[in-house]
């Protein structure tokens, strides 16, 4: 009928202009990865042990090698134009969110050595934290937190005192020493081959947290010995766990920033991480709604599927609207901070909060919708809050990052 108002189905990734052909088959070959590989061996290995998820013969092992096969290598990310490495990497990791969020972080977590290396320049360090290692990022310490995270000391109390860092690299003549320990929430900590370490650095007076040191580690080296992988609420597929340092010598090539370059290479990381993070829960949200829409055609109340509901119809408008701002800050982001002078960490803040509050909120949002089956674990979605409840702590808890990324609004005069 000439008249008949139009009915428009929206794309997989909601309302998404058309992709160029390379963003077109990174998109679709990833949503195949996420279905068929990551969504199924995330539900398996969340009803498995720690000890057993990481064991000889999980189906974590074949996960790793499957991305890899996929050709997302750093250098071939990083040989984008900044404006399409953005629209790429936002994609990408949006995708592997889609799949299994703990998955997606330990994928991510993995390329974080490799990334910071090619990024600073170091060819020493990218060669030691090459592709086909599964890396860790150590930065978080049992005392510390997300005061690991402030080395600036820009939300630091007037009145409060740091206390002795956990872990301290200290910088000799001829090599470097590390002593001390990471805490249990290193992603990949128990498994990783290759680590990002940043801690206090000990010039020859006394370890100092906010001129630290940054280090590519192998993680056979010498002394370093592992924790038992945690035993979590959430993300159970992603293992953490922490890491100990006994008089750990490495020559002074693996030093990858040093004190003066400490708080600008904390500020790298976290940027990168909080941007990354921002389009993985972009993905757990989007799957969380997904299947809530699904789920809504299906089900039946009053004689009526539950979408012919007003409230429900009403719920799920709101969900769509939340996923797509999320999507839309975190890809504005991206593109920012690759394209740009200089990173923003707290446009990077602000989509990570944004991401995960939506995430957690859409999760919650999919179990209410499911009724008594949203709480059964053979649905997804039971699954699927408990990993987006840790997101609001990762890489920064949000209030933190909030008060921290209030502050960068501030001029500096005023700090």
């Amino acid at each position: 009928m000439a008249n008949a108002i139009p009915h428009v189905p929206l794309t997989p990734l909601g309302a998404e202009p058309a992709f160029a052909d390379m963003a077109a088959a990174v998109q679709a070959t990833v949503r195949r990865f996420a279905q068929e590989v990551l969504r199924p061996v995330g539900r398996q290995l969340d009803r498995l042990s720690p000890d057993e998820v990481i064991a000889s013969g999980s189906p974590l092992w074949p996960v790793y090698r499957q991305f890899a096969e996929l050709g997302f290598g750093i250098d071939t990310l990083l040989s984008l134009p900044p404006a399409e490495r953005a629209r790429i990497m936002g994609i990408l990791f949006e995708e592997l969110g889609w799949g299994d969020a703990g998955l997606a972080i330990s994928i991510g977590a993995g390329l974080i050595p490799a990334m910071i290396s090619a990024l600073l320049g170091n060819g020493f360090c990218r060669g030691i934290a090459s592709d086909d290692k599964l890396g860790c990022w150590m930065i978080t310490e049992p005392d510390h937190g997300t005061d690991m995270l402030d080395p600036n000391r820009m939300i630091f109390h007037p009145q409060g005192s740091y206390g002795r860092p956990n872990c301290v690299v200290t910088i000799e003549d001829d090599g470097l020493v590390i002593k001390g320990q990471k805490a249990a929430w290193v992603s990949n900590g128990t498994i990783a081959q290759v680590g990002i370490l940043y801690a206090a650095a000990d010039t020859g007076h006394g370890p100092d947290a906010q001129h630290g040191a940054v280090v590519i580690v192998p993680m056979d080296t010498p002394g370093i010995t592992r924790g038992k992988p945690l035993d979590k609420m959430g993300q159970r597929a992603l293992n953490q766990g922490e890491v100990y340092f006994d008089n750990v010598r490495l020559p002074k090539a693996h030093l990858l920033a040093g004190p003066e370059q400490y708080q600008q290479a904390t500020y790298l990381v976290h940027t990168l991480a909080n941007g990354l993070m921002s389009a993985v829960f972009t993905g757990c949200a989007r799957s969380a709604y997904d299947l809530a829409l699904a789920y809504a055609h299906e089900r039946k109340a009053g004689g009526v599927p539950i979408i012919r509901h007003q409230s429900v119809a009403q719920r799920l408008f709101h969900m769509f609207r939340k996923v797509e701002a999320s999507c839309a800050l975190s890809r504005r982001v991206l593109h920012y901070n690759f394209d740009a002078p200089e990173m923003a960490l707290h446009a990077a803040m602000a989509a990570k909060v944004t991401a995960t509050q939506t995430a957690f909120e859409m999760a919650s949002e999919s179990v209410q919708m499911h009724g008594g089956n949203g709480m059964a674990r053979d649905y997804p979605v039971e699954k699927m809050f408990r990993d987006a409840r840790a997101s609001l702590i990762e890489d920064g808890c949000n209030e933190i990052l909030a008060i921290k990324g209030g502050y960068y609004l501030a001029q500096p005069e005023l700090l």
